[in-house]
């Protein structure tokens, strides 16, 4: 049997560089389906996909925010937790700016530039997560405790 071959993303390029155990997910990518869709392609319970939602606080600066598929952001509770006035979601061409990657193939791996990243901290007691590998239609399949060896993370409880 053939391999398949998946694009070498800037995401895929930062796993192996950093020699994380990872698996490439592959799904038919639909627009506006966001994780369920996702989760439902690859018989996984929404829970274990994580989504990447790119954020920005009341001055401009702009995060990342991991979040179990099923769950959103109280954006009250992650400013107040931040120290910051507000905080709310980018548009999809902000998003691009601060990350290089498109919305719904958005990676914390391998960003444009280095951005806060918080994780809710219940996703790193999972025992492994679907996470965007960099691209639409691409999940990587990884542990969380190596979000923790190849990032910096800030542990976050805002998840509604």
């Amino acid at each position: 049997m053939a391999r398949e071959k998946f694009p070498a993303t800037q995401a895929i390029r930062i796993l192996r560089q950093r020699r994380v155990d990872f698996s490439l997910c592959p799904y038919r990518y639909e627009e506006k389906g966001g994780s369920s869709a996702a989760a439902k392609e690859l018989h996984v319970n929404e829970h274990l996909v994580i989504k990447t939602l790119v954020m920005e606080d009341d001055r401009g600066g702009p995060l990342l925010v991991l979040m179990h598929g099923d769950k959103k952001v109280s954006t009250k509770a992650l400013a107040r937790t931040l120290g910051v006035k507000t905080v709310r979601s980018c548009e999809a061409k902000g998003a691009h700016k601060h990350t290089g990657y498109c919305v719904g193939g958005i990676s914390p791996f391998g960003t444009r530039k280095p951005i806060r990243l918080c994780v809710e901290a219940s996703i790193m007691d999972l025992p492994k997560i679907y996470i965007n590998a960099g691209k639409r239609g691409l999940l990587a399949e990884i542990s969380p405790g190596d979000l923790e060896k190849i990032l910096h993370i800030i542990p976050v409880s805002v998840a509604i």
